[in-house]
């Protein structure tokens, strides 16, 4: 019987021991690169453009509709280099774009549905926020 509670308080001890964790043995955490998000949409841009480049020599794209899209990615990879450098120079990093709004969910209710509308199904409000004059 001594030897099993002998057993159970060795057993907590070291399991404490193993669990505790004091606030200096935590590493600090790394620095955040104030251009990271940036680096990611330079990325993600530019496998856009590859993959729209691709579907052109498919096919898939009509001349004209490939370079409306080609210029688009061009402009919004051109904002995104400056603000790179402009991060790197030691200005303050601009904050990331705000997203566009899905025009399959609504943004009054969030309810979602398979093509774009003109009135919520669900609630009856517009899908599309009306610009204020």
């Amino acid at each position: 019987m001594t030897f099993a509670i002998a057993a159970v308080i060795v057993t907590l001890a070291v399991t404490a021991w193993v669990l505790f964790v004091r606030p200096s043995d935590i590493p600090e955490p790394e620095a955040a690169d104030p251009a990271a998000h940036l680096e990611d949409r330079k990325k993600v841009i530019y496998e856009n453009l590859r993959d729209l480049t691709f579907e052109y020599r498919l096919g898939k794209l009509s001349e004209a509709d490939y370079q409306k899209a080609k210029a688009g990615l061009q402009t919004e990879l051109a904002g995104v280099l400056a603000a790179i450098d402009q991060v790197s120079q030691g200005a303050p990093a601009p904050p990331p774009p705000a997203p566009k709004a899905d025009p399959l969910v609504c943004p009054h209710c969030g309810a979602k549905f398979d093509k774009p509308l003109k009135f919520c199904g669900e609630c009856g409000k517009p899908m599309r926020e009306e610009a204020k004059a």
